[in-house]
């Protein structure tokens, strides 16, 4: 049964689709993390403590990038990504 202006199973759709884009997220990440770690960092070529390898597999930025690049902000899409009527009256 279709709401509004949405199609059949418009809904269902954008729940599927929704949750896949975060699977896709969550596996790309899960593979950076088995990757080998970097002797030295990927942005500034700064060595990469051996410590922080060892707490981090996988790390591919030093301290000083990551914390620069965990300050800025990335919006992702939300969750009602098609301009349906329920993202109008919001």
């Amino acid at each position: 049964m279709a709401g509004g202006w949405a199609r059949d199973g418009a809904v269902n759709e954008q729940i599927e689709a929704s949750i896949s884009d975060e699977l896709q997220r969550m596996r790309a990440a899960q593979a950076r993390a088995k990757a080998e770690s970097r002797t030295h960092c990927a942005e500034c070529e700064e060595p990469i403590p051996e410590a922080r390898r060892a707490a981090r597999p996988g790390v591919q930025l030093c301290i000083d990038c990551q914390q620069e690049r965990d300050g800025s902000y990335n919006a992702r899409g939300g969750i009602n990504r098609r301009g349906s009527k329920d993202s109008q009256l919001k």
